[in-house]
């Protein structure tokens, strides 16, 4: 079984020290659903928003963590480096409302108005419409 608590402390710690620019509000995204989902009368839909945010966590961190592993000199298709922007899987079907979420969840920190730069908000949004235009493909 999953201990939310624990997952919310793990969630609160990479949204208060991480400096990754998409893993950091992913994090804090997440905390509140963690959170409620650790309460005793949470109900099961908030467990499972809490479990799906907690595994978009995961899988970005493992894509950080694996970036270039076994990969030294082989270059990323396109696709990869779009879904790497935006802390999507590879290797397997994305749907557009994914894609979508993942783009507001990295352009919440990335647009010039919150900080970000033009140049990094641009390339986001350009990594998404590839992505839209290639729903339904394996990466």
């Amino acid at each position: 079984m999953l201990d939310y608590q624990e997952a919310a402390r793990l969630a609160a710690d990479i949204a208060s020290r991480c400096t990754d620019a998409v893993l950091r509000p992913m994090a804090a995204q997440a905390l509140p659903n963690l959170r409620n989902a650790a309460l005793d009368h949470a109900d099961p839909s908030t467990r499972e928003e809490a479990r799906r945010r907690l595994g978009d966590i995961r899988d970005l961190l493992q894509a950080l963590d694996a970036a270039g592993f076994g990969h030294r000199g082989v270059p990323r298709t396109p696709e990869e480096r779009y879904r790497e922007m935006l802390g999507l899987p590879l290797g397997r079907p994305l749907a557009p409302a994914e894609i979508h979420r993942a783009w507001k969840r990295a352009a919440k920190t990335a647009h010039p108005d919150a900080g970000g730069n033009a140049e990094q908000f641009l390339a986001l949004t350009a990594a998404q419409d590839a992505l839209m235009k290639g729903v339904g493909r394996v990466g």
